[in-house]
Protein backbone atom coordinates (compact mmCIF):
# COMPACT_ATOMS: atom_id res chain seq x y z
CA UNK A 1 0.00 0.00 0.00
CA UNK A 2 1.35 3.70 -0.67
CA UNK A 3 2.15 5.35 2.40
CA UNK A 4 2.17 2.55 4.54
CA UNK A 5 4.21 -0.70 5.91
CA UNK A 6 5.99 -2.44 3.08
CA UNK A 7 5.71 -5.45 4.93
CA UNK A 8 8.13 -8.17 5.14
CA UNK A 9 6.56 -11.12 3.16
CA UNK A 10 5.96 -8.91 0.42
CA UNK A 11 8.58 -10.04 -2.03
CA UNK A 12 7.41 -13.42 -1.73
CA UNK A 13 3.55 -12.70 -1.66
CA UNK A 14 3.67 -10.76 -4.46
CA UNK A 15 3.10 -12.69 -7.73
CA UNK A 16 0.19 -14.74 -5.16
CA UNK A 17 -1.64 -11.72 -4.32
CA UNK A 18 -1.34 -10.96 -8.12
CA UNK A 19 -2.86 -13.97 -9.18
CA UNK A 20 -5.84 -14.10 -6.51
CA UNK A 21 -6.73 -11.05 -7.44
CA UNK A 22 -9.20 -13.01 -10.09
CA UNK A 23 -11.48 -14.09 -7.92
CA UNK A 24 -10.49 -11.22 -5.05
CA UNK A 25 -10.53 -8.24 -6.75
CA UNK A 26 -11.51 -8.30 -10.41
CA UNK A 27 -11.85 -4.78 -11.00
CA UNK A 28 -7.80 -4.31 -10.53
CA UNK A 29 -7.28 -6.89 -13.26
CA UNK A 30 -9.95 -5.32 -15.28
CA UNK A 31 -8.10 -1.78 -15.27
CA UNK A 32 -4.56 -3.43 -15.64
CA UNK A 33 -5.46 -5.70 -19.00
CA UNK A 34 -7.56 -3.52 -20.96
CA UNK A 35 -5.20 -0.38 -20.64
CA UNK A 36 -2.70 -3.36 -21.68
CA UNK A 37 -4.09 -3.44 -25.13
CA UNK A 38 -2.00 -1.06 -25.63
CA UNK A 39 0.66 -2.46 -24.82
CA UNK A 40 -0.80 -5.60 -27.48
CA UNK A 41 -0.79 -2.53 -29.86
CA UNK A 42 2.75 -2.21 -29.58
CA UNK A 43 3.71 -5.27 -30.02
CA UNK A 44 1.67 -6.67 -32.96
CA UNK A 45 3.02 -3.41 -34.88
CA UNK A 46 6.85 -4.24 -34.12
CA UNK A 47 5.95 -7.93 -35.13
CA UNK A 48 3.99 -7.84 -37.37
CA UNK A 49 5.92 -5.69 -40.22
CA UNK A 50 8.86 -7.55 -40.20
CA UNK A 51 7.10 -10.79 -41.91
CA UNK A 52 4.62 -8.30 -43.91
CA UNK A 53 7.69 -6.64 -45.17
CA UNK A 54 8.87 -10.08 -47.11
CA UNK A 55 5.67 -9.73 -49.01
CA UNK A 56 5.43 -5.85 -49.80
CA UNK A 57 9.06 -6.56 -51.24
CA UNK A 58 7.32 -9.34 -53.76
CA UNK A 59 4.54 -6.43 -54.91
CA UNK A 60 6.23 -3.48 -54.95
CA UNK A 61 9.52 -4.32 -56.75
CA UNK A 62 10.32 -0.79 -56.13
CA UNK A 63 10.52 -1.68 -52.44
CA UNK A 64 12.71 -5.18 -52.98
CA UNK A 65 15.02 -2.53 -54.97
CA UNK A 66 15.93 -0.32 -52.64
CA UNK A 67 16.62 -1.31 -49.08
CA UNK A 68 15.99 2.68 -47.81
CA UNK A 69 12.46 1.53 -48.76
CA UNK A 70 12.34 -1.15 -46.59
CA UNK A 71 14.04 0.81 -43.66
CA UNK A 72 11.60 3.54 -44.42
CA UNK A 73 8.68 1.55 -44.61
CA UNK A 74 9.86 -0.12 -40.94
CA UNK A 75 10.52 3.14 -39.31
CA UNK A 76 8.18 5.71 -40.34
CA UNK A 77 6.15 4.24 -37.69
CA UNK A 78 9.13 4.64 -35.70
CA UNK A 79 9.04 8.17 -36.68
CA UNK A 80 5.33 8.57 -35.96
CA UNK A 81 6.01 7.15 -32.41
CA UNK A 82 8.27 9.67 -31.66
CA UNK A 83 6.12 12.18 -32.17
CA UNK A 84 3.02 10.13 -30.24
CA UNK A 85 5.15 9.93 -27.33
CA UNK A 86 5.97 13.66 -27.04
CA UNK A 87 2.42 14.30 -27.48
CA UNK A 88 1.24 11.50 -25.12
CA UNK A 89 2.92 13.11 -22.29
CA UNK A 90 1.11 16.72 -22.71
CA UNK A 91 -2.34 15.12 -23.11
CA UNK A 92 -1.57 12.59 -20.29
CA UNK A 93 -1.47 15.83 -18.26
CA UNK A 94 -3.85 17.44 -19.85
CA UNK A 95 -6.95 15.55 -20.59
CA UNK A 96 -5.90 12.41 -18.86
CA UNK A 97 -4.95 9.28 -19.12
CA UNK A 98 -8.62 6.78 -20.00
CA UNK A 99 -8.47 10.33 -22.97
CA UNK A 100 -5.06 9.64 -24.15
CA UNK A 101 -5.45 6.22 -24.85
CA UNK A 102 -8.54 6.68 -26.50
CA UNK A 103 -7.03 9.07 -28.70
CA UNK A 104 -4.17 6.25 -29.47
CA UNK A 105 -7.30 3.57 -30.38
CA UNK A 106 -8.43 6.25 -32.88
CA UNK A 107 -4.76 6.88 -34.60
CA UNK A 108 -4.01 3.10 -34.49
CA UNK A 109 -7.36 2.15 -36.69
CA UNK A 110 -7.21 5.31 -39.16
CA UNK A 111 -3.64 3.72 -39.95
CA UNK A 112 -4.68 -0.06 -39.87
CA UNK A 113 -7.13 0.81 -42.54
CA UNK A 114 -4.92 3.08 -44.78
CA UNK A 115 -2.05 0.72 -44.75
CA UNK A 116 -4.01 -2.27 -45.54
CA UNK A 117 -5.88 -0.05 -48.95
CA UNK A 118 -2.12 1.07 -49.74
CA UNK A 119 -2.40 1.06 -53.18
CA UNK A 120 1.28 2.00 -53.63
CA UNK A 121 4.51 2.49 -51.36
CA UNK A 122 4.11 6.08 -50.65
CA UNK A 123 0.70 5.66 -48.81
CA UNK A 124 1.68 2.76 -46.71
CA UNK A 125 4.22 4.72 -45.34
CA UNK A 126 1.47 7.31 -44.60
CA UNK A 127 -0.62 4.40 -42.86
CA UNK A 128 2.98 3.80 -40.81
CA UNK A 129 2.92 7.39 -39.69
CA UNK A 130 -0.75 7.02 -38.20
CA UNK A 131 0.02 4.04 -36.90
CA UNK A 132 2.89 5.16 -34.83
CA UNK A 133 1.20 7.99 -33.37
CA UNK A 134 -1.06 5.84 -31.78
CA UNK A 135 1.54 3.47 -30.73
CA UNK A 136 3.60 5.75 -29.38
CA UNK A 137 1.05 7.99 -27.29
CA UNK A 138 0.09 4.28 -25.94
CA UNK A 139 3.91 3.17 -24.83
CA UNK A 140 4.03 5.53 -22.58
CA UNK A 141 0.36 5.94 -21.37
CA UNK A 142 -0.61 1.84 -20.85
CA UNK A 143 2.10 1.57 -17.91
CA UNK A 144 1.35 5.01 -16.30
CA UNK A 145 -2.30 3.96 -15.97
CA UNK A 146 -1.51 0.65 -14.90
CA UNK A 147 0.91 1.73 -12.56
CA UNK A 148 -1.19 4.51 -10.98
CA UNK A 149 -4.32 2.23 -10.73
CA UNK A 150 -2.33 -0.61 -8.59
CA UNK A 151 -1.22 -1.39 -5.06
CA UNK A 152 2.09 -0.40 -4.63
CA UNK A 153 2.77 -4.39 -3.14
CA UNK A 154 1.98 -5.45 -6.60
CA UNK A 155 2.79 -3.00 -8.84
CA UNK A 156 5.38 -4.19 -10.69
CA UNK A 157 3.63 -7.42 -11.52
CA UNK A 158 1.03 -5.48 -13.05
CA UNK A 159 2.78 -3.09 -14.97
CA UNK A 160 4.32 -6.15 -16.12
CA UNK A 161 1.08 -6.99 -17.86
CA UNK A 162 1.59 -4.82 -20.12
CA UNK A 163 5.33 -5.86 -21.06
CA UNK A 164 3.83 -9.39 -21.16
CA UNK A 165 0.85 -8.03 -23.92
CA UNK A 166 3.45 -6.41 -25.95
CA UNK A 167 5.10 -9.58 -26.63
CA UNK A 168 2.14 -11.34 -27.31
CA UNK A 169 1.20 -8.97 -29.31
CA UNK A 170 4.28 -9.88 -31.20
CA UNK A 171 3.51 -13.78 -30.81
CA UNK A 172 0.38 -13.08 -32.34
CA UNK A 173 1.55 -10.96 -34.92
CA UNK A 174 3.79 -13.81 -36.54
CA UNK A 175 0.91 -16.58 -35.81
CA UNK A 176 -1.21 -14.09 -38.37
CA UNK A 177 1.81 -13.75 -40.66
CA UNK A 178 1.67 -17.45 -40.89
CA UNK A 179 -2.05 -17.61 -41.66
CA UNK A 180 -2.16 -15.28 -44.47
CA UNK A 181 1.21 -16.23 -46.08
CA UNK A 182 -1.10 -18.04 -48.85
CA UNK A 183 -3.57 -15.65 -49.22
CA UNK A 184 -4.31 -13.51 -52.01
CA UNK A 185 -3.41 -10.06 -50.57
CA UNK A 186 -1.27 -11.63 -47.53
CA UNK A 187 0.67 -8.37 -46.14
CA UNK A 188 -2.84 -6.36 -46.32
CA UNK A 189 -4.20 -8.89 -44.23
CA UNK A 190 -1.47 -8.76 -42.10
CA UNK A 191 -1.16 -5.12 -41.08
CA UNK A 192 -5.54 -4.37 -41.66
CA UNK A 193 -6.09 -6.81 -39.08
CA UNK A 194 -4.25 -4.38 -36.61
CA UNK A 195 -7.18 -2.22 -36.53
CA UNK A 196 -9.39 -4.99 -34.29
CA UNK A 197 -7.52 -4.59 -30.91
CA UNK A 198 -7.61 -0.83 -31.16
CA UNK A 199 -11.30 -1.43 -31.77
CA UNK A 200 -12.02 -3.48 -28.59
CA UNK A 201 -9.47 -1.39 -26.52
CA UNK A 202 -11.81 1.99 -27.72
CA UNK A 203 -15.00 0.05 -26.21
CA UNK A 204 -13.37 -1.02 -23.13
CA UNK A 205 -11.82 2.25 -22.28
CA UNK A 206 -15.24 3.80 -22.44
CA UNK A 207 -16.33 1.44 -19.15
CA UNK A 208 -13.32 2.45 -16.78
CA UNK A 209 -12.75 5.49 -14.95
CA UNK A 210 -9.95 7.70 -15.25
CA UNK A 211 -6.61 7.67 -13.29
CA UNK A 212 -7.03 8.10 -9.69
CA UNK A 213 -4.17 10.23 -9.11
CA UNK A 214 -5.10 12.30 -12.36
CA UNK A 215 -8.37 13.22 -10.81
CA UNK A 216 -7.06 14.27 -7.45
CA UNK A 217 -4.20 16.32 -8.98
CA UNK A 218 -7.28 18.17 -10.71
CA UNK A 219 -9.20 18.65 -7.57
CA UNK A 220 -11.64 15.75 -8.73
CA UNK A 221 -11.00 14.16 -4.85
CA UNK A 222 -14.82 12.43 -4.45
CA UNK A 223 -14.37 10.89 -7.72
CA UNK A 224 -10.79 9.23 -7.02
CA UNK A 225 -11.73 8.37 -3.51
CA UNK A 226 -14.57 6.15 -5.13
CA UNK A 227 -12.08 4.60 -7.78
CA UNK A 228 -9.40 3.86 -5.47
CA UNK A 229 -12.00 2.01 -2.40
CA UNK A 230 -12.34 -0.03 -5.19
CA UNK A 231 -8.85 -1.14 -5.82
CA UNK A 232 -7.70 -1.11 -2.14
CA UNK A 233 -8.98 -2.89 1.00
CA UNK A 234 -11.19 -1.18 3.20
CA UNK A 235 -7.81 -1.36 5.73
CA UNK A 236 -5.52 0.64 3.72
CA UNK A 237 -7.37 2.89 1.41
CA UNK A 238 -7.59 5.43 4.45
CA UNK A 239 -3.95 6.19 4.25
CA UNK A 240 -3.22 5.86 0.77
CA UNK A 241 -6.07 8.56 0.14
CA UNK A 242 -3.51 10.74 3.00
CA UNK A 243 -0.53 10.05 1.19
CA UNK A 244 -2.21 11.07 -2.28
CA UNK A 245 -3.66 14.27 -0.43
CA UNK A 246 0.16 15.18 1.44
CA UNK A 247 1.72 14.43 -2.13
CA UNK A 248 -0.49 17.20 -4.01
CA UNK A 249 -0.32 19.75 -0.83
CA UNK A 250 3.26 19.67 -0.71
CA UNK A 251 3.42 20.47 -4.78
CA UNK A 252 0.97 23.11 -4.40
CA UNK A 253 2.91 24.64 -1.47
CA UNK A 254 6.42 24.23 -3.40
CA UNK A 255 4.31 25.97 -6.68
CA UNK A 256 1.68 28.17 -5.77
CA UNK A 257 -0.51 25.71 -8.09
CA UNK A 258 -0.93 22.26 -8.38
CA UNK A 259 -2.05 23.49 -12.55
CA UNK A 260 1.57 24.78 -13.70
CA UNK A 261 4.26 22.81 -14.83
CA UNK A 262 7.19 24.86 -14.66
CA UNK A 263 9.44 23.35 -17.08
CA UNK A 264 12.62 25.45 -16.00
CA UNK A 265 12.12 23.75 -12.57
CA UNK A 266 11.66 20.43 -13.87
CA UNK A 267 15.23 20.32 -14.90
CA UNK A 268 16.61 21.96 -11.73
CA UNK A 269 14.63 19.74 -9.19
CA UNK A 270 17.27 17.01 -7.84
CA UNK A 271 14.29 14.32 -7.74
CA UNK A 272 12.82 14.91 -11.60
CA UNK A 273 16.41 15.24 -12.61
CA UNK A 274 17.80 11.93 -10.74
CA UNK A 275 14.66 10.09 -11.94
CA UNK A 276 14.74 11.45 -15.74
CA UNK A 277 18.69 9.87 -15.92
CA UNK A 278 17.75 6.55 -14.93
CA UNK A 279 14.37 6.45 -16.81
CA UNK A 280 15.59 8.11 -19.96
CA UNK A 281 19.17 6.39 -19.87
CA UNK A 282 16.63 2.96 -19.53
CA UNK A 283 14.51 3.54 -22.42
CA UNK A 284 17.51 4.66 -24.73
CA UNK A 285 19.73 1.51 -23.79
CA UNK A 286 16.46 -0.70 -24.34
CA UNK A 287 16.85 -0.30 -28.04
CA UNK A 288 20.75 0.24 -28.43
CA UNK A 289 21.16 -3.38 -27.47
CA UNK A 290 19.13 -4.47 -30.59
CA UNK A 291 15.92 -5.52 -29.54
CA UNK A 292 14.20 -4.28 -32.54
CA UNK A 293 16.33 -5.42 -34.89
CA UNK A 294 15.55 -8.81 -33.90
CA UNK A 295 11.82 -8.40 -33.41
CA UNK A 296 11.37 -5.53 -36.95
CA UNK A 297 14.27 -8.06 -38.89
CA UNK A 298 13.81 -11.82 -37.52
CA UNK A 299 12.39 -13.42 -40.62
CA UNK A 300 15.36 -11.02 -42.70
CA UNK A 301 17.90 -12.10 -39.75
CA UNK A 302 17.18 -15.71 -40.32
CA UNK A 303 17.64 -15.68 -43.61
CA UNK A 304 20.79 -13.62 -43.35
CA UNK A 305 21.19 -17.30 -41.43
CA UNK A 306 20.96 -19.60 -44.01
CA UNK A 307 17.27 -20.32 -44.23
CA UNK A 308 15.70 -19.19 -48.08
CA UNK A 309 12.11 -19.67 -47.68
CA UNK A 310 9.96 -16.46 -46.84
CA UNK A 311 7.76 -19.14 -44.70
CA UNK A 312 10.36 -21.41 -42.94
CA UNK A 313 11.65 -17.28 -41.81
CA UNK A 314 8.40 -16.84 -40.48
CA UNK A 315 7.88 -20.01 -38.80
CA UNK A 316 11.65 -19.72 -36.63
CA UNK A 317 10.76 -16.44 -36.21
CA UNK A 318 7.48 -17.30 -34.69
CA UNK A 319 9.81 -19.99 -32.43
CA UNK A 320 11.60 -15.70 -31.00
CA UNK A 321 8.15 -14.42 -30.65
CA UNK A 322 7.46 -17.09 -28.75
CA UNK A 323 10.17 -17.01 -26.15
CA UNK A 324 9.51 -13.74 -25.85
CA UNK A 325 6.31 -13.82 -24.85
CA UNK A 326 7.61 -16.22 -21.89
CA UNK A 327 10.51 -14.21 -20.92
CA UNK A 328 7.43 -11.64 -20.12
CA UNK A 329 6.03 -14.12 -17.79
CA UNK A 330 9.11 -14.61 -15.85
CA UNK A 331 9.23 -10.80 -15.55
CA UNK A 332 5.64 -11.00 -13.81
CA UNK A 333 6.72 -13.47 -11.61
CA UNK A 334 9.99 -12.07 -10.57
CA UNK A 335 9.46 -8.42 -10.67
CA UNK A 336 8.54 -7.60 -7.43
CA UNK A 337 10.71 -10.80 -5.74
CA UNK A 338 14.02 -10.26 -7.59
CA UNK A 339 13.68 -6.48 -7.71
CA UNK A 340 14.41 -4.31 -10.84
CA UNK A 341 17.88 -3.45 -10.49
CA UNK A 342 19.11 -7.54 -10.12
CA UNK A 343 16.61 -8.29 -12.91
CA UNK A 344 18.46 -5.55 -15.16
CA UNK A 345 21.75 -6.89 -14.62
CA UNK A 346 20.92 -10.56 -15.12
CA UNK A 347 19.39 -9.42 -18.64
CA UNK A 348 22.32 -7.82 -19.55
CA UNK A 349 25.07 -10.31 -18.35
CA UNK A 350 22.72 -12.69 -20.89
CA UNK A 351 22.12 -10.17 -23.58
CA UNK A 352 25.92 -9.57 -23.85
CA UNK A 353 26.82 -13.26 -24.07
CA UNK A 354 24.43 -14.17 -26.49
CA UNK A 355 25.51 -11.36 -28.95
CA UNK A 356 28.90 -12.57 -28.01
CA UNK A 357 27.54 -15.86 -29.91
CA UNK A 358 26.06 -14.11 -32.70
CA UNK A 359 29.18 -12.20 -33.31
CA UNK A 360 31.12 -15.47 -33.62
CA UNK A 361 28.15 -17.52 -35.58
CA UNK A 362 27.72 -14.59 -38.23
CA UNK A 363 31.66 -14.31 -39.02
CA UNK A 364 31.74 -18.12 -39.57
CA UNK A 365 28.66 -18.42 -42.02
CA UNK A 366 30.25 -14.97 -43.86
CA UNK A 367 33.84 -16.62 -44.02
CA UNK A 368 33.19 -20.05 -45.02
CA UNK A 369 30.29 -19.48 -47.65
CA UNK A 370 29.53 -22.30 -50.90
CA UNK A 371 31.78 -20.98 -53.87
CA UNK A 372 30.92 -19.79 -56.62
CA UNK A 373 30.67 -22.74 -59.26
CA UNK A 374 32.35 -21.39 -63.08
CA UNK A 375 30.42 -23.81 -64.37
CA UNK A 376 26.83 -24.11 -62.87
CA UNK A 377 26.47 -19.53 -62.99
CA UNK A 378 27.70 -19.46 -67.09
CA UNK A 379 25.28 -22.73 -68.13
CA UNK A 380 22.25 -20.14 -69.10
CA UNK A 381 24.47 -17.11 -70.12
CA UNK A 382 21.87 -14.49 -70.47
CA UNK A 383 20.77 -14.70 -67.25
CA UNK A 384 24.45 -14.84 -65.54
CA UNK A 385 25.19 -11.94 -63.03
CA UNK A 386 27.29 -8.78 -65.17
CA UNK A 387 29.55 -8.36 -62.01
CA UNK A 388 30.63 -12.19 -62.30
CA UNK A 389 31.43 -11.60 -66.03
CA UNK A 390 33.50 -8.71 -65.57
CA UNK A 391 35.42 -9.68 -62.36
CA UNK A 392 39.40 -10.45 -63.20
CA UNK A 393 39.37 -13.48 -60.67
CA UNK A 394 36.25 -15.30 -60.71
CA UNK A 395 37.92 -18.18 -58.84
CA UNK A 396 37.62 -15.87 -55.10
CA UNK A 397 34.00 -15.16 -55.69
CA UNK A 398 31.55 -16.97 -52.90
CA UNK A 399 28.24 -16.58 -52.20
CA UNK A 400 28.91 -13.44 -50.40
CA UNK A 401 30.46 -11.69 -52.93
CA UNK A 402 27.61 -13.04 -55.31
CA UNK A 403 25.03 -11.32 -52.91
CA UNK A 404 26.93 -8.33 -52.57
CA UNK A 405 26.69 -7.76 -56.26
CA UNK A 406 24.74 -4.44 -57.24
CA UNK A 407 24.07 -3.65 -61.04
CA UNK A 408 21.86 -5.49 -61.26
CA UNK A 409 20.98 -7.30 -57.80
CA UNK A 410 22.00 -10.88 -58.20
CA UNK A 411 20.95 -13.92 -56.37
CA UNK A 412 22.61 -17.33 -55.31
CA UNK A 413 21.05 -20.95 -56.43
CA UNK A 414 22.75 -23.26 -54.46
CA UNK A 415 23.60 -26.78 -56.09
CA UNK A 416 21.50 -29.61 -56.86
CA UNK A 417 24.41 -32.12 -55.03
CA UNK A 418 23.85 -30.17 -51.52
CA UNK A 419 23.64 -26.42 -50.38
CA UNK A 420 27.19 -26.80 -49.02
CA UNK A 421 28.72 -27.05 -52.60
CA UNK A 422 29.59 -24.41 -55.09
CA UNK A 423 26.36 -23.00 -56.79
CA UNK A 424 25.23 -20.52 -59.73
CA UNK A 425 25.45 -16.60 -59.44
CA UNK A 426 22.20 -15.35 -61.56
CA UNK A 427 20.33 -11.85 -61.91
CA UNK A 428 17.81 -11.86 -59.15
CA UNK A 429 14.39 -11.45 -60.48
CA UNK A 430 11.29 -13.86 -60.44
CA UNK A 431 11.70 -15.76 -63.50
CA UNK A 432 15.49 -16.95 -62.76
CA UNK A 433 13.78 -17.47 -59.04
CA UNK A 434 11.52 -19.94 -60.30
CA UNK A 435 14.45 -21.41 -62.50
CA UNK A 436 16.22 -22.25 -59.82
CA UNK A 437 13.25 -23.74 -57.76
CA UNK A 438 12.14 -25.67 -60.33
CA UNK A 439 15.24 -27.38 -60.49
CA UNK A 440 14.53 -28.40 -56.79
CA UNK A 441 17.37 -25.67 -55.68
CA UNK A 442 17.07 -23.23 -52.90
CA UNK A 443 17.55 -19.15 -53.92
CA UNK A 444 19.23 -17.07 -51.43
CA UNK A 445 19.15 -13.15 -52.08
CA UNK A 446 19.76 -12.03 -48.22
CA UNK A 447 21.98 -14.87 -46.60
CA UNK A 448 23.77 -17.58 -47.96
CA UNK A 449 24.02 -21.70 -46.99
CA UNK A 450 25.37 -22.26 -43.90
CA UNK A 451 26.30 -25.25 -41.59
CA UNK A 452 26.33 -22.64 -38.77
CA UNK A 453 22.38 -21.32 -39.00
CA UNK A 454 21.03 -23.34 -36.42
CA UNK A 455 23.90 -21.96 -33.98
CA UNK A 456 22.45 -18.37 -35.00
CA UNK A 457 19.10 -19.29 -33.99
CA UNK A 458 20.25 -20.39 -30.60
CA UNK A 459 21.99 -17.38 -29.73
CA UNK A 460 19.01 -15.39 -30.95
CA UNK A 461 16.85 -17.88 -28.38
CA UNK A 462 18.88 -16.92 -25.33
CA UNK A 463 19.14 -13.49 -26.20
CA UNK A 464 15.62 -12.98 -26.28
CA UNK A 465 15.46 -14.84 -22.98
CA UNK A 466 17.50 -12.62 -21.71
CA UNK A 467 16.46 -9.57 -23.18
CA UNK A 468 12.92 -10.07 -22.30
CA UNK A 469 12.16 -10.12 -18.45
CA UNK A 470 14.73 -7.64 -17.52
CA UNK A 471 15.66 -4.92 -19.81
CA UNK A 472 12.27 -6.00 -22.17
CA UNK A 473 9.72 -4.73 -19.29
CA UNK A 474 11.74 -2.88 -16.85
CA UNK A 475 12.54 0.00 -18.19
CA UNK A 476 8.74 0.51 -18.59
CA UNK A 477 8.23 -0.16 -15.31
CA UNK A 478 11.06 1.92 -14.02
CA UNK A 479 9.54 4.93 -15.72
CA UNK A 480 5.56 4.76 -14.76
CA UNK A 481 6.67 4.77 -11.37
CA UNK A 482 9.82 6.80 -10.62
CA UNK A 483 8.97 10.73 -11.28
CA UNK A 484 6.48 12.56 -9.10
CA UNK A 485 3.17 13.06 -9.67
CA UNK A 486 3.10 16.36 -10.66
CA UNK A 487 5.66 15.55 -13.62
CA UNK A 488 4.60 12.09 -14.20
CA UNK A 489 2.67 12.40 -17.56
CA UNK A 490 5.80 14.82 -19.00
CA UNK A 491 8.41 12.33 -17.69
CA UNK A 492 6.72 9.58 -18.94
CA UNK A 493 6.63 11.23 -22.17
CA UNK A 494 10.23 12.26 -22.49
CA UNK A 495 11.81 8.89 -21.97
CA UNK A 496 8.74 7.11 -24.24
CA UNK A 497 10.20 10.23 -26.89
CA UNK A 498 14.01 8.64 -26.07
CA UNK A 499 12.88 5.45 -26.37
CA UNK A 500 11.28 5.65 -30.04
CA UNK A 501 14.25 8.08 -31.19
CA UNK A 502 16.38 5.35 -30.35
CA UNK A 503 14.29 2.86 -31.59
CA UNK A 504 14.70 4.99 -34.57
CA UNK A 505 18.08 5.66 -35.47
CA UNK A 506 18.49 1.55 -35.01
CA UNK A 507 15.60 0.42 -37.35
CA UNK A 508 16.86 2.85 -39.94
CA UNK A 509 20.32 2.20 -39.74
CA UNK A 510 20.48 -1.92 -39.46
CA UNK A 511 19.87 -3.39 -42.79
CA UNK A 512 22.56 -0.76 -44.12
CA UNK A 513 25.03 -1.59 -41.43
CA UNK A 514 24.75 -5.17 -42.24
CA UNK A 515 25.43 -4.34 -45.70
CA UNK A 516 28.55 -2.17 -44.75
CA UNK A 517 29.97 -3.86 -42.31
CA UNK A 518 28.56 -7.30 -42.34
CA UNK A 519 26.26 -8.98 -39.53
CA UNK A 520 28.81 -9.91 -37.25
CA UNK A 521 30.32 -6.64 -36.58
CA UNK A 522 26.65 -5.28 -36.61
CA UNK A 523 26.12 -7.64 -33.37
CA UNK A 524 29.82 -6.88 -31.77
CA UNK A 525 28.37 -3.11 -31.82
CA UNK A 526 25.32 -4.09 -30.03
CA UNK A 527 27.47 -6.16 -28.01
CA UNK A 528 29.78 -3.13 -26.50
CA UNK A 529 26.69 -0.72 -26.34
CA UNK A 530 25.36 -3.59 -23.88
CA UNK A 531 28.26 -3.31 -21.46
CA UNK A 532 27.95 0.48 -21.48
CA UNK A 533 23.95 -0.24 -20.38
CA UNK A 534 25.49 -2.70 -17.67
CA UNK A 535 27.68 -0.21 -15.96
CA UNK A 536 24.98 2.23 -16.38
CA UNK A 537 22.37 0.43 -14.38
CA UNK A 538 24.94 -0.24 -11.94
CA UNK A 539 25.57 3.07 -10.91
CA UNK A 540 22.59 5.01 -12.08
CA UNK A 541 19.17 3.07 -11.45
CA UNK A 542 18.28 2.53 -8.00
CA UNK A 543 15.50 -0.10 -6.39
CA UNK A 544 11.98 0.69 -6.82
CA UNK A 545 10.69 -2.52 -5.76
CA UNK A 546 7.49 -2.57 -3.23
CA UNK A 547 8.24 1.22 -2.57
CA UNK A 548 5.49 3.12 -2.62
CA UNK A 549 5.57 6.04 -5.64
CA UNK A 550 5.69 8.87 -2.79
CA UNK A 551 8.86 7.27 -1.20
CA UNK A 552 10.43 6.58 -3.96
CA UNK A 553 10.19 10.49 -4.44
CA UNK A 554 12.20 10.71 -1.15
CA UNK A 555 14.33 8.22 -1.75
CA UNK A 556 15.77 10.41 -5.00
CA UNK A 557 16.21 13.26 -2.80
CA UNK A 558 18.52 11.83 -0.60
CA UNK A 559 20.21 9.02 -3.10
CA UNK A 560 23.96 8.91 -4.68
CA UNK A 561 25.55 6.72 -7.05
CA UNK A 562 25.16 3.20 -5.64
CA UNK A 563 27.65 0.69 -6.79
CA UNK A 564 26.86 -2.12 -4.30
CA UNK A 565 23.67 -2.96 -5.48
CA UNK A 566 23.16 -6.69 -4.08
CA UNK A 567 23.00 -4.69 -0.92
CA UNK A 568 18.80 -4.22 0.87
CA UNK A 569 18.00 -0.72 1.37
CA UNK A 570 16.26 0.51 4.30
CA UNK A 571 12.97 0.25 4.59
CA UNK A 572 10.67 3.38 4.33
CA UNK A 573 9.61 5.27 6.93
CA UNK A 574 6.75 3.93 8.72
CA UNK A 575 5.17 7.70 10.01
CA UNK A 576 1.79 7.43 8.22
CA UNK A 577 1.33 4.15 10.05
CA UNK A 578 2.69 5.51 13.07
CA UNK A 579 0.11 8.56 12.83
CA UNK A 580 -2.92 6.73 11.90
Amino acid sequence: MEGGIIHGGADESAFKECFSLTWKNPYVLRLAFSAGIGGLLFGYDTGVISGALLYIRDDFKSVDRNTWLQEMIVSMAVAGAIVGAAIGGWANDKFGRRSAILMADFLFLLGAIIMAAAPNPSLLVVGRVFVGLGVGMASMTAPLYISEASPAKIRGALVSTNGFLITGGQFLSYLINLAFTDVTGTWRWMLGIAGIPALLQFILMFTLPESPRWLYRKGREEEAKAILRRIYSAEDVEQEIRALKDSVESEILEEGSSEKINMIKLCKAKTVRRGLIAGVGLQVFQQFVGINTVMYYSPTIVQLAGFASNRTALLLSLVTAGLNAFGSIISIYFIDRTGRKKLLIISLFGVIISLGILTGVFYEATTHAPAISSLETQRFNNITCPDYKSAMNTNAWDCMTCLKASSPSCGYCSSPTGKEHPGACWISDDSVKDLCHNENRLWYTRGCPSNFGWFALLGLGLYIIFFSPGMGTVPWIVNSEIYPLRFRGVCGGIAATANWISNLIVAQSFLSLTEAIGTSWTFLIFGVISVIALLFVVVCVPETKGMPMEEIEKMLEGRSMEFKFWKKRSKPVEKQNQSA
